[in-house]
């Protein structure tokens, strides 16, 4: 399966997302801020980046716009799961780089879900 980087504040949150995906079979790593998050992600070069937006230091666009900009940041599926529900916030999302957007509370059998479509698509444009 593949490899995801859980990119989380709340560590009761980044637990149910690390449980429920290692439960499918992925592998899974975390960060708890934005600036952890692009560290690993340079050194371990994961399948898919699961981003919180609210986090300390960085948001989760920041971490994602910065993410695109380095070299194989395209290559990467990224996952914006987050409170954040307005219109305006999902564009900015988008506008981030980001490939799929979900609100918390999620479902514990969208998540794994969504993931495995995220990581096909990807897969099949990239």
């Amino acid at each position: 399966m593949a490899s995801v980087l859980v990119v989380e504040d709340d560590s009761d949150i980044q637990f149910m997302i690390s449980f429920l995906l290692k439960k499918a079979g992925h592998q899974v790593r975390t960060a708890d801020d934005g600036q952890a998050a692009l560290q690993k992600w340079a050194e371990e070069r994961p399948d898919l980046v699961i981003l919180d937006w609210m986090m300390p230091g960085l948001t989760g666009p920041e971490v994602c716009s910065r993410m695109r900009a380095l070299p194989g940041g395209q290559d990467v599926a990224v996952l914006m799961l987050t409170a954040k529900s307005e219109k305006d916030d999902v564009t900015e999302a988008f506008a981030a780089g980001v490939d799929d957007y979900m609100t918390k509370p999620f479902s514990p059998k969208e998540l794994p879900e969504r993931v495995a479509a995220l990581l096909d698509r990807v897969s099949q444009t990239r």
